[in-house]
């Protein structure tokens, strides 16, 4: 039953010790701000960086030659090591656990691409239909390379999204022929790649365009996905890859500046133990601050009861019983816990959600810039996104708060139980 006579006292006492209770508050609403704010943080940063690894499949692997840095066999460091067809039909036939693979030839920067009056630069990318699962790509409209396609070499094209907004503005592009250096391309899909440097490629049939743009057997990279394979298993198929590589372009297999390989899914798995370990920190940050906030609030009301010792021992000798002792402390106790945590949760959210806004509308800004800019690059890079902390969380490490503020001051609440009239009386 609700004590109106109770609570009057509690604001009353409140009142009158507007200082230590602002301090006391202020600790426990702090605490449980700053953890908000922290996992808010950790979140936005984490969002940022995995952001990276949703434009590929997670298990991807990418391959290219690069420059030996090793003597070995007698020749000489520093040769530059050229992948072809022939790396890509022996890979594909020989190491086992890659379930797609794809060669990719690049004509990379100032290729021009043109339709009617419009025209720009555009990556050109010259992959198999097996190239749409490695890199993760999505078709808005129409569809990606088939294997008939390739075999009859057709001359037809899948643009980026932001092609297609450069050169085909609100019109519908299926079907209608672009200029590639040019020669005209079908365009049979649009693609979205959700990073505004890759939306911004035209992709062709790799054989039909070896062939027309003089490419002869060279590959730029080679991409394969190694399937259900786990972090481990993949860093072995990785390391028969460089084996295999290393013995065909006789190459010292210890030299990896000779042979590239991005492992997307290894790279993954670390950073996502390094987002652990970070919101591991944070926790442990957090949590100590709301100790730090709780120990307050048990020190405050031990300071309470020794300021009423002689209130409690007049009360105990009228009739008053332990638990009215003990309920008149510890609800004043969860009272500032509760109002305090409310405060700072209620704050700690708003703050994210207004940080939220920000980087949302300067990922927007960013976005309409490159849209509208012929810079290849695609704008600057998000080095925070969605830096939003749990509402579960929150409401939970609130109300946790409020349990521990309950405990916290349960033991003064105790203490002033038992206190006799007769020696409270005599108190100074």
């Amino acid at each position: 039953m609700f004590d109106i006579d109770k609570w009057q006292e509690i604001f009353s006492t409140l009142k009158q010790n507007k200082l230590r209770t602002f301090l006391t508050a202020f600790s426990i609403a702090w605490g449980i701000l700053l953890l908000i704010i922290l996992l808010g943080a950790g979140n936005g940063l984490q969002n940022a960086v995995m952001q990276n690894f949703e434009s590929n499949a997670k298990n991807a692997m990418w391959i290219w030659g690069d420059r030996t840095s090793i003597e070995y066999k007698g020749l000489q460091a520093g040769r530059e090591i050229q992948l072809t067809n022939k790396d890509f039909e022996i890979l594909r036939g020989q190491i086992s656990g890659i379930d797609n693979i794809s060669p990719q030839f690049n004509i990379w920067g100032g290729t021009s691409v043109s339709y009617g009056n419009e025209f720009g630069n555009f990556t050109v990318q010259c992959v198999l239909p097996s190239h749409q699962p490695i890199e993760g790509s999505k078709v808005l409209t129409g569809r990606y390379l088939n294997e008939i396609d390739i075999k009859q070499r057709r001359k037809v094209v899948v643009i980026g999204e932001e092609v297609q907004k450069a050169l085909f503005k609100e019109k519908e592009p299926i079907g209608e022929y672009i200029r590639v250096n040019d020669i005209l391309f079908k365009v049979i899909g649009v693609y979205s790649d959700g990073n505004g440097f890759q939306n911004r490629r035209v992709v062709l049939p790799f054989n039909s365009a070896q062939a027309i743009f003089n490419g002869g057997v060279r590959v730029s990279t080679i991409g394969v996905t190694t399937g259900d394979a786990t972090a481990e298993q993949s860093m072995q198929i990785e390391q028969k890859i460089r084996e295999k590589l290393s013995y065909i372009h006789t190459v010292n297999p210890l030299d990896k500046s000779a042979i590239g390989i991005h492992n997307t899914l290894s790279e993954y798995k670390q950073t996502q133990n390094v987002f652990f370990g970070i919101k591991m920190f944070l926790w442990f940050i957090g949590i100590g601050t709301l100790i730090a906030g709780i120990v307050g609030v048990s020190n405050i009301m031990l300071i309470v009861v020794k300021d009423r010792t002689r209130e409690i021992g007049v009360r105990k000798a009228l009739g008053a019983t332990p638990y009215s002792v003990v309920s008149l402390v510890l609800s004043e106790a969860v009272f500032i816990t509760t109002t305090a945590g409310y405060f700072g949760m209620v704050l700690g959210v708003a703050i994210m959600e207004g940080v939220d806004f920000l980087v949302d509308k300067s990922i927007a800004a960013n976005a309409a810039a490159a849209a509208s800019s012929s810079d290849a690059a695609g704008g600057a890079p998000i080095l925070f996104m969605n830096p939003n902390a749990d509402i579960g969380i929150a409401v939970g490490a609130t109300i946790l708060l409020v349990v521990c503020g309950a405990l916290a001051g349960l033991i003064p609440a105790l203490k002033a139980a038992k206190i006799r009239p007769i020696e409270a009386l005599r108190y100074e």
